[in-house]
């Protein structure tokens, strides 16, 4: 019996349809060698490479440097590179917010795979959403397929201190609402905190993804940290191309990567770097897209055992390019390989295992501590249940302020985020410093997109007051560089009829962290009344285009946020029941 490999391969792959396959291919040929390329080097394996470079963002300003040392690993191992565009997504610049483009993203890139003839490809990303959208939309190609991060930015200086994105942005706007710098010096700030390309340079979402990537093996070893602009990052991208080869030869596809084990290993680093809420979201997606369900009380009851032990902001004092002189990942690799499960396959066709014992020796450094002494003494995040969040709300308690981790206070609430910036400030609003500010309709579809909007501003006033953290509720998410006691990912959200829309002034709310408890005080009868009232949020421009399949499909917060169509079946089921 022949075992000879008869799948298409190369410029074989994925034919247009003509009805006749030797034409398809003498076309599709005629065509590339318009380009210049000759017979000997189309008979090679092709790796695709994505480009995501645009002038919109400066995370990947760095783009054309990366594909030009991608393409160089893939000829060095004897592939033919083809770099190819893909959507660009830049946190800032995304109306109404990037959350809601990340589905768009990875639609485009699954398809543009599937579509394209190549043997593995090269995804390149590095803004918050564009490096889960990749792995969404690799999961569901399933072609072999490797992450390269742009890498984070190195930090700028004001006056003296070392600044960065954007930790550093929220602290300083933080400083001059409530009056503390004039408008000279936050303009002069606003020229430091992002003194070049490269994505934000602490513990943000970017970051984050870049680390939970490489512990879930879908990234060179040693890949998540490099900045930006550094050579480390270009001979990051060289290797990444080499590998692509050997995964394309030997068929290591993300099914064989992406494993329950390897997510597991990704929440282990999420909890252990004090990572971005924003990444528990990404992984449920990007999992979901496997037909695996990231189990909320799990990913508790794990960061019940795992510590804090990165010391980068916004939990800790210091960045990216400080975690990359420290050794990198495998430096909290090694701290974490009792809680790992080392035999996970990862891009080099290795195990986890195998890669931290053959990593460079740690050494002595002042980023990663070790387990007797951490940062914070448990995981990063912790996930609240009660009869506000039924399905869970998330808070990033490392980041939080341990004197309102035990909280009771009286909801101050604003219906929209239009609500919110219309009167958060105004010097009439009822509000003190031991209330609880609560933001609804401000969920995946109520927003819609699922806005960071959950770090709400300090009131005006309370802020001049010297106000730096109150708790804050809400359905929203928030950016991974920003820190206080905010409850974050209500679900079900309040689009969907879920508690958080039955809300008033004046309820009282009572937060119990250590409990993971979050409890609204009002009877079921009084909420069975306000039930009977609520109307259902109607968006403009609701009726047609990428906005009516948006809010007709999106799974909520603790689904992922994906569109229900494009999930196994099992897992499409994350429409909120109320």
């Amino acid at each position: 019996m022949s075992t000879k490999d008869d799948t298409p391969k190369g410029m074989r792959k994925g034919l247009t349809s003509y009805g006749d396959a030797g034409f398809s291919l003498f076309l599709r040929k005629a065509f590339i060698k318009g380009m210049g390329y000759s017979d000997a080097a189309l008979d090679r394996p092709i790796i695709g490479i994505i480009d995501t470079g645009s002038d919109y963002n400066a995370c990947h300003g760095n783009m054309a440097d990366l594909v030009e040392a991608a393409k160089r690993g893939v000829m060095l191992a004897g592939g033919l590179p083809i770099p190819f565009p893909t959507i660009s997504i830049h946190e800032s610049f995304s109306h109404p917010t990037s959350m809601y483009l990340r589905n768009l993203m990875a639609i485009d890139t699954e398809e543009m795979i599937r579509a394209q003839p190549m043997d593995a490809v090269v995804m390149i990303g590095g803004c918050d959403k564009t490096v889960p959208a990749q792995l969404m939309g690799a999961a569901s190609a399933n072609l072999p397929a490797i992450q390269l991060v742009t890498g984070p930015m190195r930090t700028g200086s004001h006056r003296g201190e070392k600044v960065g994105a954007c930790t550093d942005c929220r602290r300083f706007w933080g400083r001059y609402r409530a009056g503390e710098i004039d408008n000279q010096e936050i303009t002069e700030v606003n020229d430091q905190l992002v003194p070049g390309t490269g994505t934000c340079g602490v513990m943000g979402t970017a970051s984050t993804m870049a680390l939970v990537t490489e512990a879930l093996g879908m990234m060179a070893p040693g890949g998540a940290c490099a900045p930006a602009v550094s050579a480390d990052r270009r001979r990051i991208a060289e290797r990444s191309g080499e590998l692509a080869v050997q995964m394309a030869a030997a068929g290591l596809t993300p099914d064989k990567i992406m494993t329950e084990a390897a997510f597991e290993n990704a929440l282990a680093v999420l909890l252990a770097v004090g990572g971005s809420t924003n990444a528990i979201i990404h992984l449920t997606a990007v999992a979901g897209r496997m037909g695996i369900k990231i189990d909320l009380d799990k990913f508790d009851a794990l960061g019940r055992k795992i510590p804090v032990l990165v010391d980068l902001k916004p939990s800790g004092t210091q960045y990216m390019e400080d975690l990359h002189a420290a050794g990198g990942l495998v430096t909290v690799l090694r701290e974490l390989r009792e809680h790992l499960n080392l035999d996970c396959l990862t891009v080099t066709g290795r195990t986890l295992g195998e890669e931290i014992d053959d990593a460079p020796a740690g050494f002595a450094q002042n980023v990663v501590s070790n387990r007797e002494a951490p940062l914070f003494a448990e995981g990063g995040m912790a996930v609240l249940r009660g009869n506000l969040a039924p399905r869970g709300a998330i808070i990033k308690q490392s980041a939080a302020n341990p004197d309102l981790m035990v909280h009771r206070g009286r909801a101050v609430v604003f219906n929209s985020i239009e609500d919110l910036t219309r009167r958060v400030d105004l010097p009439e609003l009822d509000v003190t410093k031991d209330d609880i500010l609560v933001l609804q309709n401000a969920g995946p579809k109520g927003a819609p997109g699922m806005p960071e909007a959950g770090y709400m501003p300090i009131p005006r006033k309370l802020a001049e007051q010297g106000v730096k953290d109150m708790v804050r509720i809400s359905d929203a998410r928030m950016s991974g560089t920003a820190s206080g006691t905010i409850i974050l990912h209500v679900t079900p959200e309040a689009a969907s009829g879920g508690p958080l829309a039955l809300v008033r002034d004046g309820d009282e709310i009572e937060l119990n962290v250590p409990d993971r408890a979050i409890t609204l005080h009002v009877s079921e009868d009084v909420l069975a009344e306000r039930r009977a009232e609520l109307s259902v949020p109607v968006h403009p421009n609701s009726d047609r285009g990428y906005r009516k399949l948006f809010l007709e499909t999106v799974t909520e917060a603790d689904f992922g946020c994906d569109f229900d169509f494009l999930v196994p079946a099992q897992q499409a089921t994350g429409q909120a029941d109320g």
